[in-house]
């Protein structure tokens, strides 16, 4: 059932028992329901301690106000966080499936008294290359956009042409966000993470490939790498049950 946190800057849903012991935070365009598999009570396992969260602009829960960073949503999530923690007397173990893992770094960089440890999954972490130039006819719509000669309606239809799936089905402030965040890197976040981090990847994962999940293994004082043969992107549809092996063995 959707509940409200946050006095309803956040929405998503609890299981188990109170005080949760995992937070999950979910991937770009997706929502808490991604980590129903996960978190839920099977025949053979009772409900993970959790809260899942549909971040801001996603989901149930409204978008922020202005373009924000991972930092940002790291801030948004502390007001749920800190009232659990003080009360279970304990840090949280973080799940983090692609822009929820961002999101999940910049928080155990910034707040270590609220992660016990992260589980990270399809996040992109590191690049192993240069982030590519806008395409040339882009680059040109854009500048004649800039000087006024060329409409609005002209520079939407070259962003539809030039720009990713996620960048042209984002709305509003959402497309902001978008472009803001893709151009993060963390490599000084994971230098300063300074508890277990276990990397979970699909060796099929073709948004964010396995070798991003080596480059940020070798960055992370403390990190351990689960391959999951066969399994693409969307690990908490795929192998749930890899992802929560993983949770309860943090969670320990």
């Amino acid at each position: 059932m959707l509940q409200a946190f946050c006095d309803g800057a956040l929405f998503g849903s609890a299981t188990g028992r109170s005080p949760a012991g995992v937070l999950a935070l979910h991937g770009w365009a997706r929502t808490h329901k991604d980590f129903d598999a996960v978190v839920r009570a099977t025949d053979d396992a009772a409900a993970l301690d959790a809260v899942a969260v549909d971040l801001p602009g996603f989901g149930a829960s409204p978008p922020p106000p202005e373009p924000w960073g991972t930092d940002r949503y790291a801030d948004a999530v502390v007001p749920l966080l800190e009232p659990i923690v003080e009360e279970a007397g304990r840090p949280v173990v973080v799940l983090g499936h692609s822009f929820g893992g961002r999101v999940a770094v910049q928080l155990a960089a910034t707040r270590p008294d609220l992660v016990q440890s992260l589980v990270l999954t399809g996040v992109p972490l590191v690049r192993l290359a240069p982030p590519r130039r806008p395409a040339r006819g882009y680059r040109l719509v854009r500048t004649l956009h800039r000087f006024g000669l060329v409409g609005d309606a002209r520079m939407e239809a070259a962003r539809q042409r030039y720009g990713s799936a996620d960048y042209r089905a984002a709305q509003g402030v959402m497309r902001q966000v978008h472009v803001k965040t893709v151009a993060e890197s963390y490599e000084a976040q994971l230098a300063a993470i300074t508890c277990p981090v276990h990397l979970v990847w699909g060796d099929d994962d073709a948004e964010v490939p396995l070798p991003v999940a080596r480059a940020a293994a070798d960055r992370l004082a403390r990190a351990d790498l689960t391959v999951c043969p066969g399994a693409g992107h969307l690990t908490p549809l795929t192998v749930p049950g890899v992802l929560r092996a993983t949770v309860e063995d943090a969670r320990r």
